[in-house]
C-alpha cells in the first residue's frame, strides 16, 4: 500500500507518527491571554517576513521544477510562493483555483532546450485531489503536463503551464492538516464527521472552521445530515478570545467567544446540537475552551453563561458515546456463537449457541439481537444459505435465502440487519421490537450501479458494513473498497449512493472491511504483503498495520475504536500495544482455534 509520509515501512497503528508530525508542524491552536477582546486573527500574530523565500539563484530548470512542486503546497496569497517560479505573464495567466491535485513519484523530463528556452514534461502519479472546501478524494492515475521555461534576467522561470495546482505529497503533508467538521445525523442524536484538509495560520483556524461549518457538509452528505449553523443562523461578528471584557461574565476564562445571529429562535434541543457541532469541531482542532457561545448577544444556554461550554457538556453527542462495546468479544467457532470471557468460552443459550451450521454472525449494538448466515444443507439448485434473525439467547427464524449472503451488519439503533444476497441484492431485515416480527426491505442501489460498466463501481458486493453513525456504509465490490452514503427515502426505505473508492493503492483484492472508528476503516486483503491496513473515510492516510505474528491469508477483520481483531490462517488475533513502547503486534486470543471468526457488535 502507498504511504504518504516519509516514514519507515512499518508504522505505529493509526498513523500516530504522521499525526504527531503534522501537529508539530501546525502547532496547537490554543489561545494566549490578552487584555481586551480581539478577533482571533489579531491575537498573538507571529512576526512575518516579506514573503516566501525566493527560488534558489542559478538553479537548473529541472531542479527548479522540483522546487516548484514543493512551493505549490503553500496556498497563501493565491500561491505566491509558487508564482515566484513563473514569469510575470505566466503568473498573470495561471488559474490556481482550477484544481488541486496531490502527486508522487514525479519525473521531470527534458523535451528540448535551445538557448534561453526549454520544454519539460512532468510525469507523475496522481494520488488525490483536493476540493476548494478541503474535501479530499483519493485517486490512482498517471498525470503528464508540459511546462515551457525561459530565462528571465539570467534565471530560469516557468513561462507556460496548465491551470491548477500540482503539489508533491511530501509538501502536502507538511503544509496541510486534516480537520474534522461535525454535523448532525438524521435522528438528531449524534454527530457525524466530515473530513477536510486545510492549510491555514493557527490564529485563523477557528474562523476557517466556522466558515466551513456554515457552508455545510460535502454534497454527497448534504441531503442526509443536519446543520444547525445554517441560515437563518449565522456567525455574528468575529470570533474573539473569551473573558477579557471586564463587564463580561466569565472574565479571565480564556478560550473563545462567538455570537450566533438567528440562534434565539432555536429550540433548546437545537441550541444544544449547535453547541455540539461547534465545540466538538473546535476541540478536535486543538482550539481549547471554554467556549462562550452567544445567541444574538445573550448566552446560548443560561446553564453555561458563567463558565462557558466544555467538551464534557456535549460529549453525549459524540460517536464514542454511542459506540461503546458493552457486551464484549464474541466469536463464531465450529458453526456456533460463543462469548469470549476471561475465564474461557461461554456458549449462550438458545438457537445461535445450539446450532453448528452458522457461517457468519452479526450482533446488534446492544447485544439483544443476532443475525446469522446459516448453511441450510440443501442440494443444488436450492439456495444453500439462509439469513436467520432472532434474539440473543432465544429463538430465530429465516428471513432470506441465497447462494451467497454477506456477513450481517446492524444499524446503529439496532433496528435492522443489513446483508447482500448473491452479490447484488442489498436488503434490510427490519425488526419490530414491539411485535417481534421481522420484515425484509430491498435497498435501492441503482445510484451505485448506474456508473457501470465504468471501473468506478462493479458488482458483486462481497462485504457491507454500516457505520456506527448509520450515515455511511463500507463496501467491498469486485475486490475494491468503497464508502457510500446511506440515504433514507420518503417511503421509509433506504438507498445507497455516492460511491467513493478508497485504498486505491492496494495491489491485491480486499476480502474484509470494518469500521475502526467513525472516520477510519480497517481492511484485510489477499496476500502476505501488508495484509491489514487502515484508511480514512475520505481515502487519505492509507497506512499498513503491522503483520507481526499474523499468518496470511487474513480471512476476516472485526474492529471497534478500542479493539481490532483479525482471523488468519491459524487463529484469531488482537492488535496489541507494546508495553515497552515498541511496535504493536498481533496476539492470539486463546481457545478459539484455526477456523474461528471474531464478532463485535455492529
Amino acid at each position: 500500500m502507498r504511504a504518504w509520509y516519509p516514514m519507515s515501512h512499518r508504522r505505529p497503528a493509526f498513523g500516530a507518527v504522521a499525526i504527531a508530525t503534522l501537529l508539530i508542524l501546525t502547532g496547537c491552536a490554543s489561545l494566549p491571554e490578552s487584555s481586551a477582546p480581539q478577533a482571533l486573527g489579531t491575537i498573538n500574530r507571529e512576526p512575518t517576513n516579506d514573503g516566501p523565500p525566493p527560488p534558489i539563484a542559478g538553479r537548473d530548470p529541472d531542479l527548479l521544477l522540483r522546487d516548484f512542486l514543493q512551493a505549490t503546497a503553500d496556498p497563501t496569497n493565491r500561491h505566491l510562493a509558487a508564482r515566484q517560479y513563473m514569469t510575470p505573464s505566466a503568473s498573470a495567466q495561471w488559474d490556481d483555483a482550477a484544481s488541486t491535485v496531490v502527486v508522487e513519484k514525479t519525473d521531470t523530463l527534458r523535451e528540448s532546450r535551445v538557448g534561453d528556452k526549454a520544454t519539460y514534461v512532468i510525469r507523475t502519479h496522481k494520488i488525490g485531489e483536493l476540493a476548494p472546501d478541503g474535501a479530499y478524494r483519493a485517486s490512482d492515475s498517471p498525470l503528464e503536463n508540459k511546462i515551457e521555461m525561459s530565462k528571465v534576467d539570467g534565471e530560469w522561470r516557468i513561462d507556460e503551464l496548465p491551470d491548477g495546482v500540482i503539489m508533491d505529497h511530501s509538501a502536502f503533508a507538511k503544509s496541510y492538516r486534516r480537520y474534522v467538521l461535525y454535523f448532525i445525523d438524521p435522528s438528531g442524536t449524534t454527530v457525524v464527521p466530515d473530513l477536510r484538509w486545510i492549510s491555514v495560520a493557527k490564529n485563523q483556524l477557528a474562523q476557517r472552521l466556522m466558515t466551513l461549518l456554515t457552508e455545510g457538509s460535502q454534497p454527497a452528505l448534504a441531503t442526509v445530515l443536519r446543520n444547525e449553523l445554517a441560515p437563518p443562523v449565522a456567525l455574528r461578528g468575529p470570533i474573539t478570545k473569551a473573558g477579557n471584557d471586564p463587564g463580561e461574565v466569565g472574565v479571565g476564562l480564556g478560550g473563545v467567544r462567538m455570537d450566533f445571529a438567528g440562534a434565539t429562535n432555536l429550540s433548546p434541543r437545537d441550541r444544544e446540537l449547535l453547541a455540539g457541532q461547534v465545540v466538538l469541531t473546535l476541540a478536535g482542532a486543538d482550539i481549547l475552551g471554554p467556549y462562550m457561545l452567544l445567541a444574538d448577544g445573550k448566552p446560548l444556554d443560561d446553564r453555561f453563561a458563567a463558565n462557558g461550554w466544555s467538551v464534557a457538556d456535549v460529549e453525549q453527542l459524540s460517536v464514542a458515546a454511542h459506540t461503546q462495546n458493552r457486551i464484549g468479544l464474541h466469536a463464531l467457532r465450529n458453526g456456533s456463537l460463543v462469548q469470549v470471557t476471561a475465564d474461557g468460552m461461554v456458549t449462550p443459550p438458545g438457537y445461535f449457541g445450539a446450532v453448528s451450521n452458522l457461517q457468519t454472525v452479526g450482533l446488534s449494538p446492544d447485544g439483544q439481537l443476532v443475525a446469522a448466515v446459516a448453511d441450510a444443507g440443501r442440494p443444488p439448485p436450492e439456495p444453500p444459505r439462509t439469513l436467520m434473525v432472532g434474539s440473543y439467547g432465544g429463538s430465530a427464524f429465516p428471513v432470506a435465502e441465497g447462494t451467497t449472503i454477506t456477513r450481517p451488519s446492524w444499524s446503529a439503533d439496532g433496528s435492522a440487519a443489513w446483508a447482500v444476497i448473491d452479490g447484488e441484492r442489498v436488503i434490510r431485515a427490519v425488526n419490530d421490537r414491539t411485535t417481534g416480527t421481522v420484515s425484509v426491505q430491498d435497498v435501492d442501489i441503482s445510484a451505485l450501479t448506474a456508473a457501470m460498466p465504468s471501473p468506478t463501481f462493479r458488482l458483486p458486493i462481497t462485504e457491507l458494513r454500516i457505520s456506527r453513525t448509520g450515515v455511511r456504509a463500507a463496501l467491498i465490490a469486485d475486490g475494491k473498497v468503497y464508502v457510500v452514503v446511506v440515504v433514507p427515502q420518503p417511503n421509509g426505505k433506504y438507498a445507497l449512493t455516492s460511491p467513493l473508492p478508497l485504498a486505491l493503492g492496494l495491489s491485491t483484492a480486499a476480502v474484509s472491511v470494518d469500521w475502526l472508528g467513525a472516520d477510519t476503516l480497517l481492511i484485510a486483503r489477499e496476500g502476505n504483503v501488508d495484509p491489514v491496513s487502515t484508511v480514512s473515510v475520505d481515502g487519505s492516510q492509507p497506512l499498513p498495520q503491522t503483520s507481526q505474528n499474523l499468518t496470511p491469508p487474513v480471512r476476516v477483520v472485526s474492529a471497534s475504536p478500542e479493539h481490532q481483531y483479525a482471523a488468519d490462517l491459524r487463529a484469531v488475533l488482537e492488535l496489541t500495544s507494546n508495553p515497552g513502547g515498541g511496535e504493536p503486534y498481533w496476539r492470539e486470543v486463546p481457545g478459539l482455534g484455526a477456523n474461528a471468526v471474531p464478532v463485535l457488535p455492529g
